[in-house]
């Protein structure tokens, strides 16, 4: 039997009732058709505008298969998935960003982001300009002539979000974009996310096996079961994050709270066997 999912005292997830800006209504995904592997559901998800999830759980649970079918990059095998009340349509209505960047080496910096604006249909007269925008926005001023090879990991990890976010779309997925980093750049950026996209009205929904990562970006986490993965907790996460720096932050009692609750859904759910 699924596991009922978990809310913290005196929050919950959106109600049926209230606007989302992606629903997932019973989903299941099988890869390899009705006979095959199990990978997903059945699994039902409000996430309202401007809400901030974060999915974690095992290896193998569907993180990263939910995210894509969000970007309407692979279909469910049953159920729907609505993204602002339309089906998913890759590229048009959600920027993505992946672990690894997928940066074009023959461009610049700023012809990388570049090719997302043309992409998106805005007029060429504009992309420079908006271009070193979006690369201000990351902390990415004055590199736009160099080539991407000539910057660090950390850095082409911000040019793939600025790339991501040249498309004015509503909504940014993020498939573990910042695993490959190391531990100083990872807090870094993490920091810088939640700076770019707070009161900007964008809904983000990011995947990690962090679960500090989680309790530090998330408005809301979800934990996934072992295959197929089901929601197993879904918490709010209500921290006081006004004027504190990260380290502050992570040194109050409800964020430990927060962080030993969703670590022992993932280790509980980590010990299920797969089906």
């Amino acid at each position: 039997m699924p596991s009922v999912p978990d809310t913290a005292p005196g929050a919950r997830p959106p109600a049926p009732s209230e606007p989302a800006h992606v629903a997932v209504h019973n989903v299941i995904h099988t890869y390899g058709g009705a006979a095959g592997v199990p990978a997903l559901g059945p699994l039902t998800l409000r996430i309202p505008d401007g809400g901030f999830l974060v999915l974690v759980g095992p290896s193998g649970c569907g993180k990263s298969t939910l995210l894509r079918l969000i970007a309407g990059f692979e279909q469910p095998t049953d159920g729907t998935i609505t993204v602002a009340g339309q089906p998913p349509r890759p590229g048009r209505q959600a920027g993505v960003v992946f672990q690894q960047p997928r940066l074009f080496p023959w461009r610049t910096v700023r012809g990388n982001v570049e090719s997302a604006l043309r992409y998106a249909g805005v007029p060429r007269a504009e992309h420079r300009d908006r271009a070193e925008a979006l690369l201000q926005r990351v902390g990415l001023a004055q590199t736009g002539d160099r080539r991407t090879w000539e910057i660090s990991g950390g850095q082409q990890q911000r040019v793939a979000i600025a790339r991501a976010l040249a498309v004015d779309t509503p909504l940014l997925l993020l498939d573990e974009p910042f695993a490959a980093l190391d531990s100083l750049t990872r807090e870094r950026l993490q920091e810088d996310l939640r700076q770019v996209t707070a009161g900007t009205g964008t809904t983000v929904v990011l995947v990690t096996h962090s679960v500090d990562e989680a309790v530090f970006l998330a408005s809301r986490t979800v934990v996934l079961s072992a295959r197929p993965g089901r929601i197993v907790l879904d918490l709010p996460i209500d921290l006081p994050r006004a004027g504190r720096d990260p380290d502050e932050l992570r040194g109050l009692p409800e964020y430990a709270a927060c962080r030993k609750r969703i670590g022992h859904a993932v280790r509980a759910a980590a010990a299920q066997p797969t089906t």
